[in-house]
Order: structure tokens, then C-alpha cells, then sequence
């Protein structure tokens, strides 16, 4: 597969812009992926720059470019404060950038688990070498747990009733293919949505699987102390939970939302998002990347 069809990064201008990136700075791409952000980067960045890639997948840093400028770190980004620290560079970073999509090559890729369209191993991990799959979450779930994952993750209304006939079919043969589980699921989803809702189950057992929810709380957490004052902060986001996530954290630095008031009533945040509203793609850039459809920038300055 060639780089450019590995991914094909969403609103690439806009958050570029956001960053500000200066020739001699320090950033961080918390998503390497298919490397389009990495590249695009490191094309602003003069020769004393720096620019760290995080990717949990080794066949994505296996495509990382060559480059001296550029360390890549073969890690969860939840850990981003642990890394930058043995880096010597915590506190002193002038720009965070995560791409929150799932890259063609995970979608595309049957043997991995992540999509719906093509018959495979019913995977579903980012990082190969994790020790749950998705075949083995939905083989030890508790029915309500399942549901609450479906309803939370997936924004399902038949949750609990897709949970119920996953747990009644995996007792009499085990869930192992993607195909399988489609089988499954499909007589309760909308035939004019089924798309769609099929869709949102996978990406619902994925977040799980991943525990990419806790993984981004984490993250936005570390980008609080890698950041120098002034740094830039941009997060593409691309379904409800997380987006919430972001948006509160630009707000009040926190993901809950929770408002720290200063003597005059004012909220006290160490980080201000930039911009009222997040910024959207236009219909050209949806014809010509139709996965950037659902996909939001939210960006933000360290204060």
C-alpha cells in the first residue's frame, strides 16, 4: 500500500494553521498514522526543529519517514508526559496535534478487525501485540456492560437488545469473524440506516476494546504539562464522546467541564480555546475524502 492511500489526513490546512508551527520548535504528533500530519510538519519545520510521533502500531511507525528532525515513539499516547520527560523536552513543547480518526489502512486492512465491509478476524486492536481483541471482549462481557458500550460508544438505540442476542448466539458458536458478528446484529438495525448503525457497532466495540476513552483523558491531561505557555493545542475529533471531551477541556481544563471560578466570577482555565466553534470541512474536501465527513477541529493556546 502506498503512503499517500495509507491515510489521507482531514482539514490538513486548518490544523497546520492552528499549530502555528515555527521553524524551530518543538511539537508533537500524537497520531502518526499514516504519517500525512508528520510529513506536513516536519515541511515548516527548520533544520533545529524537533517533532515527536507517537503510534501504538508498528506498522505505522514502520512507514514513518526518514528524518532527523523526527523521533518516533512507538507508544500509546496516553503516556505522552512519560516520553517527553525522558526526552527532556516537558514543558518546553509548542505544539500538540491528535488525529482521532481510524486510518484507511485499519479500515481497509480485513485481517485487522475494523470494519464491517469485509469478512476477517474479528480484531479490532490498535496496538497488535494487546491482549484483548474485540472476539474476546464480546466472548466474556457482561450483558449490561455490553449494552452500556453499545448505547455509550455507539449511540445505539437496540443496545441492549443487540447485546442480548450477542450473548445468547456466542453460546452456541463463538464470535470470532466480522462477518459473524454482522450476522448478528444486522436483523436489528434499520435497513435504511444499516450502514451506518453497522457503523456505530463496530466503532463502539473498537473505543472499548482500545479503552481509547480513558486513553484521551489521559492525553489531554499530559498535554497540560508538556506545553510551554503559549503553546498551541489542535484535536481532531470525529464522534460525540470525545469531541464533549475536547470541548471542555479548551474550556476549562478539564474534560468534565467542570468551571474553576477567579474572585470575579470568572472561569479560570490554563488553556483557551481558539475560536467559538470548531472548524468543519467543506463540501470540496468531502468529495474528495469522504471519511473527513464527521470530522471536527477543536483548537486551543496553554495559557
Amino acid at each position: 500500500m502506498s503512503e499517500e492511500v495509507y491515510h489521507i489526513p482531514a482539514l490538513l490546512g486548518p490544523t497546520l494553521d492552528a499549530l502555528d508551527v515555527r521553524s524551530g520548535g518543538v511539537y508533537v504528533d500524537a497520531t502518526l498514522g499514516g504519517a500525512g500530519h508528520t510529513r506536513a510538519i516536519l515541511e515548516r519545520l527548520g533544520s533545529d526543529g524537533r517533532l515527536f510521533s507517537f503510534d501504538q502500531d508498528i506498522d505505522a511507525i514502520k512507514r514513518a519517514p526518514d528524518d532527523p528532525r523526527l523521533t518516533t515513539v512507538h507508544s500509546n499516547f496516553r503516556y505522552i508526559t512519560n516520553f517527553m520527560d525522558y526526552y527532556g523536552v516537558e514543558g518546553s513543547v509548542d505544539g500538540v496535534l491528535a488525529d482521532l480518526g481510524v486510518s484507511f489502512h485499519h479500515f481497509d486492512d480485513a485481517s485487522r478487525g475494523f470494519s464491517f465491509r469485509a469478512d476477517g478476524p474479528l480484531d479490532m486492536r490498535m496496538n497488535p501485540s494487546a491482549k484483548m481483541s474485540a472476539a474476546d471482549y464480546v466472548a466474556a462481557a457482561d450483558p449490561e456492560a455490553l449494552a452500556d458500550v453499545f448505547r455509550l460508544y455507539g449511540e445505539l438505540k437496540q443496545a441492549r437488545r443487540m447485546a442480548q442476542r450477542i450473548v445468547e448466539e456466542r453460546q452456541r458458536e463463538p464470535i470470532t469473524t466480522t462477518g459473524r458478528l454482522v450476522e448478528i446484529v444486522r436483523p436489528l438495525v434499520s435497513p435504511a440506516r444499516e450502514k451506518k448503525e453497522l457503523a456505530q457497532v463496530f466503532q463502539a466495540l473498537r473505543i472499548e476494546v482500545n479503552n481509547e476513552m480513558d486513553a484521551l483523558r489521559a492525553l489531554l491531561d499530559g498535554i497540560l504539562r508538556v506545553l510551554r505557555p503559549g503553546g498551541r493545542i489542535a484535536i481532531l475529533t470525529y464522534h460525540s464522546l470525545e469531541d464533549r471531551m475536547v470541548k471542555n477541556f479548551l474550556r476549562t481544563g478539564n474534560v468534565e467541564g467542570k468551571e474553576d471560578k477567579d474572585f470575579f466570577g470568572r472561569t479560570a482555565s490554563p488553556v483557551s480555546p481558539l475560536g467559538s466553534k470548531p472548524v468543519v470541512p467543506d463540501e470540496a474536501e468531502i468529495e474528495t475524502n469522504p471519511r473527513s465527513r464527521s470530522a471536527k477541529l477543536r483548537a486551543g493556546i496553554k495559557i
